[in-house]
């Protein structure tokens, strides 16, 4: 595994339940501020098989997303689960949910 995979990993793995994360703020803090699509990538390939909570990563706007309905419907049941509010829309409020960590990774580790 790359280390910025693995790095992605680690952060995706650290995420607490009843709270997100944007992909670009997991790049970013992964060493790789513009490193959004790359983390889509290993949530893509990776989520089954580390068993990542793939479903606590919303875009910049703290939207779900996942286009098609089943995707949409999926993560938002997820979400709420775990006492996340969801709008109708899939949106999620960031100031209220989403996760800071008190840890940033660089390329060093």
């Amino acid at each position: 595994m790359k280390p910025f995979t693995a790095k992605v990993v680690t952060i995706l793995k650290d995420i607490p339940k009843g709270k997100v994360m944007t992909y670009g703020q997991v790049a970013s803090v992964a060493g790789s501020p513009r490193g959004a699509r790359q983390v889509v990538r290993i949530l893509h390939s990776m989520s089954k098989k580390h068993e990542l909570p793939w479903h606590r990563v919303v875009s910049i706007k703290g939207e779900i997303a996942l286009k098609s309905n089943e995707g949409l419907m999926s993560q938002k049941s997820l979400l709420i689960a775990e006492n996340i509010e969801v709008s109708e829309s899939g949106q999620v409020n960031l100031t209220k949910y989403q996760h800071q960590p008190d840890f940033h990774l660089d390329e060093d580790g």
